[in-house]
């Protein structure tokens, strides 16, 4: 029987260090645990990418990763992921592609390689304002391209689901809900010990609410900030992520209030020292106006923080019924919920312990495996 192969974008495996790298990550190391031993998983990159991030995926002989046999510009790299990949998929008998991260390289179809394609959001098209007009246009050309390439899209939430059948105009039959995984290390718990003293190398207080995103006007951070003025003086916020120039317009916010000592902003935090910082926060709040699941919120739960997030998109999909949702535009609310949740609050600890029981729903090998399926029949299909 001839091997079955199938090929991944893996440019976001080897360059991105959270989101769409993070779900890339975990999935094809899950599908390789999972997928049947004549299998071979094929990881197409443009360049080598990062070390510290290939060194994050179980390569072998089984999972190889696969560049341009020459070195190429910055240009031809972006043309290689855009068309020329095909090629490289016709020589190396690839039967399906599977698109990662929200596109898929034009001529799948004529070259007869059957495909699939995860959709994270569309938020660049249901709020264009948190993007430059030209990225905005060219993420739509994508989208809607890689509907009209893909035999079959994979949607991380409900939500993302019926964005893609109201924006793209895509039958509900050509699209399966497959929730986002987090990483494995997340539902292991690390030693109290080592937890502070991670905590300590950061200057962090005894007690502090996390958030973890980068700092960007739809992460909506300034609300955790505001709501800070309704809880206790020993209470901070500590928030974990990546800079924008929305950075600089909360710390002037959080310098007009008085709360300087009271908001801390890391960036460049290590795997084992964000999960040292779930297990020591005492609530997680994630404020975004929109998303197309919320990630941090079931790496919160896993580490059994409870969650107070925003109305409005996904994030109660991602969370579940037990834990709080708030406007994203009322502080007070925020305030109020998060301190329901604060350690001696009656209540906390059920929350916590339905909650971990929710997001079970999400663990790795069952998304693994659902995939797995979608690729089955795909190849069954073109091979009748």
């Amino acid at each position: 029987m001839a091997q079955t192969i199938i090929g991944f974008d893996a440019k976001r495996v080897v360059r991105n260090a959270t989101g769409l790298g993070n779900y890339s990550r975990t999935l094809v190391n899950s599908l390789a645990e999972q997928a049947p031993a004549d299998w071979q998983l094929r990881l197409y990159a443009p360049d080598g990418g990062r070390e510290e991030l290939r060194s994050r995926v179980e390569l072998s002989d089984r999972m190889p990763l696969v560049t341009p046999r020459y070195r190429l510009l910055k240009v031809q790299r972006a043309w290689w992921r855009v068309s020329s990949i095909v090629g490289d998929l016709r020589r190396d008998g690839v039967q399906l592609f599977h698109g990662l991260s929200g596109e898929l390289p034009h001529g799948l179809q004529k070259a007869g390689i059957s495909s699939v394609v995860t959709i994270h959001d569309l938020i660049f098209m249901r709020h264009p304002e948190y993007y430059h007009r030209v990225d905005a246009a060219i993420y739509r050309w994508k989208f809607h391209a890689a509907c009209r390439e893909a035999d079959h899209i994979i949607a991380i939430s409900e939500c993302t689901k019926r964005d893609i059948m109201e924006l793209g105009g895509v039958d509900e039959e050509r699209i399966s809900v497959v929730y986002q995984s987090c990483a494995p290390r997340f539902t292991t718990a690390i030693a109290a010990t080592e937890a502070q003293q991670a905590c300590q190398r950061y200057g962090l207080p005894p007690r502090f609410v996390l958030s973890v995103g980068t700092i960007e006007e739809r992460k909506n951070i300034l609300l955790a900030v505001r709501a800070l003025r309704y809880l206790p003086a020993e209470i901070h916020l500590v928030a974990v992520g990546r800079r924008t120039k929305y950075a600089d317009h909360v710390l002037r916010a959080i310098r007009s209030s008085g709360l300087e000592g009271r908001v801390h902003f890391l960036s460049g935090v290590s795997d084992a020292d964000l999960q040292a910082l779930y297990q020591t926060a005492e609530v997680f709040v994630y404020p975004s106006r929109y998303e197309g699941f919320g990630l941090p919120v079931i790496e919160a739960i896993h580490c059994g923080l409870p969650v107070v997030a925003a109305t409005g998109s996904c994030l109660e999909e991602a969370g579940g019924p037990h834990s709080l949702y708030v406007a994203p535009d009322d502080a007070s609310q925020l305030g109020v919920a998060i301190s329901r949740l604060l350690r001696g609050a009656p209540g906390r600890e059920q929350r916590i312990r339905q909650s971990r029981d929710y997001v079970r729903r999400f663990e790795s090998n069952d998304a693994a495996e659902r995939i797995l399926d979608i690729y089955r029949r795909l190849i069954g299909r073109t091979t009748v």
